[in-house]
């Protein structure tokens, strides 16, 4: 990803389906995600085609420094990029958080 530029909805979308990866290799923490999301897994793979939905991926990371943290190491991504691409999808979807 570029670091000097704005990440775009392509590269935002990319760290938000690699979050929903990470997510899906660890049991406990995709139940929380199903749970507040409030769909079921056989729902995913449809649901991951909203941009609405992958900046709500975005934000579950957010909303738990460990979980974001983790994420972020596993990926090789620097923690910020996770903000860059909650904007990225906010425009996107066509609203702010």
């Amino acid at each position: 990803m570029r670091s000097t530029a704005r990440m775009t909805t392509a590269e935002a979308e990319d760290v938000a389906i690699r979050g929903l990866a990470f997510l899906a290799g660890d049991p406990e923490a995709l139940g929380r995600f199903l749970a507040l999301s409030g769909i079921g897994p056989r729902d995913l793979r449809n649901a991951a085609a909203e941009p609405g939905f992958l900046a709500g991926v975005i934000e579950f990371f957010m909303a738990d420094e460990a979980l974001l943290l983790a994420f972020s190491l596993n990926a090789g991504i620097r923690p910020t990029m996770l903000a860059a691409a909650r904007h990225a999808l906010a425009g996107a979807a066509g609203e702010e958080f």
